[in-house]
């Protein structure tokens, strides 16, 4: 065994201990609400519109640290104008939690992001991933540097945060990044998965995170879970030694296994095994971590005719960010939309879904945090 796979190995075993013993620590509360702000970023090649991006923060003054938050690319290029910042704002919240300003960016080619779609990497046979990762990693820097001049923001300690191609784009900004970059966090980074423990052309994504990893000197932190099969636990491991071996600095998380789907362990959904991974790490790298106490949920009661499951579900819609809504029909379907760009949106999606559920009318139970129409029934 090399000296080089070793150490790593070392490394690896020294971040888990430092975790388990760092996570033992509670984090200070903070007694403040959450702000929530839709943005424009400016781009040069995005045009005059910028990027899309969402911004949530404390309402506490003064500076906070930074995070800006890069999303993945779905397989299907018809999707990517579906896309919105918003879909990312369950993960931004839980870091405005611990004090951060968080932004969650849509780079070019996705949501309203004009500006043409940067990140094609070419045929699936013959894929120059180094290329369309640096092109990602550029609209991330952009929008970090723009964000520094924030008088809310502390330009000096700035995190990235991707997941999947985001994730990827992410890994290539350390190899060229903007000068407050403290850390920065990969969750199932990649490209070229064209189907279930399928990649296209995987030694070119293997030499990608070499050339990264030769010039990128960021603390890094990679978390895979066992069951991803968008990239698999050997090819991970494969890039690790890629990128560490030729000079990076990432340390690397096996998360356990998460639902039918590993991939999507970032999200709303995975945040109880997600979030105690971020905290130990950031506490290695002296963020000064906040727990701020959410405010109350709002207390509105459950539609009378749904049932006790329902009643579960109606209290995570209330916990959920908004904009939001949930409809309701007499025979007890129900369906609800969280963290949607306005009201409209989040009205039109939950009655939608609830007319496929159930044979009678559905009608608006709450919007945001209040009754809807009448009021409770």
């Amino acid at each position: 065994m090399s000296e080089k796979v070793e150490a790593m190995r070392l490394r690896v075993f020294i971040f888990r201990l430092l975790l388990a013993a760092l996570l033992l620590a509670p984090l200070p509360s903070l007694a403040q609400s959450l702000v929530t702000e839709d943005l424009r970023i400016p781009d040069a090649e995005a045009g005059s519109q910028g990027l899309e991006a969402v911004l949530v923060k404390p309402s506490e003054a003064g500076r906070h640290s930074l995070v800006v938050l890069s999303h993945g690319s779905p397989r299907d290029g018809n999707d990517r104008a579906k896309l919105t910042a918003r879909d990312m704002l369950a993960e931004s919240v839980e870091f405005a939690k611990r004090g951060f300003v968080a932004v969650a960016v849509l780079r070019r080619g996705y949501g309203t992001s004009p500006g043409g779609w940067a990140e094609s990497y070419g045929p699936c046979n013959s894929a120059d991933y180094a290329s369309a990762g640096r092109r990602g990693a550029a609209d991330i820097k952009n929008a970090i540097l723009f964000l520094e001049k924030r008088g809310d923001v502390e330009p000096a300690k700035v995190l990235a945060v991707g997941v999947s191609a985001g994730g990827f784009a992410t890994v290539a900004l350390t190899a060229d990044p903007p000068p407050g970059l403290v850390a920065a966090i990969s969750f199932a980074g990649g490209r070229g998965s064209s189907g279930p423990d399928t990649v296209c052309s995987s030694e070119a994504l293997v030499e990608a995170f070499r050339q990264y990893g030769a010039r990128s000197r960021t603390p890094m932190l990679w978390v895979y879970a066992q069951n991803d099969h968008f990239f698999g636990p050997a090819l991970a491991q494969r890039l690790l030694a890629a990128f560490n071996g030729a000079g990076g600095q990432a340390d690397f998380v096996h998360a356990p296994v998460f639902g039918d789907e590993g991939h999507f362990l970032f999200s709303g959904k995975g945040q109880a095994v997600w979030t105690p991974i971020v905290d130990g790490y950031l506490k290695t790298h002296d963020f000064a971590l906040a727990s701020l106490a959410s405010s109350a949920a709002p207390a509105l009661a459950p539609p009378r005719q749904i049932s006790a499951n329902g009643r579960k579900d109606f209290q995570t819609f209330l916990e959920a960010p908004g904009h939001k809504a949930f409809a309701v029909s007499e025979s007890g379907a129900y369906a609800w939309r969280t963290a949607r760009g306005t009201a409209e949106e989040a009205k039109e999606t939950a009655l939608h879904n609830c007319a496929q559920l159930g044979k009678k009318p559905c009608a608006l139970y709450a919007v945001d945090d209040a009754y809807a129409g009448k009021g409770r029934n």
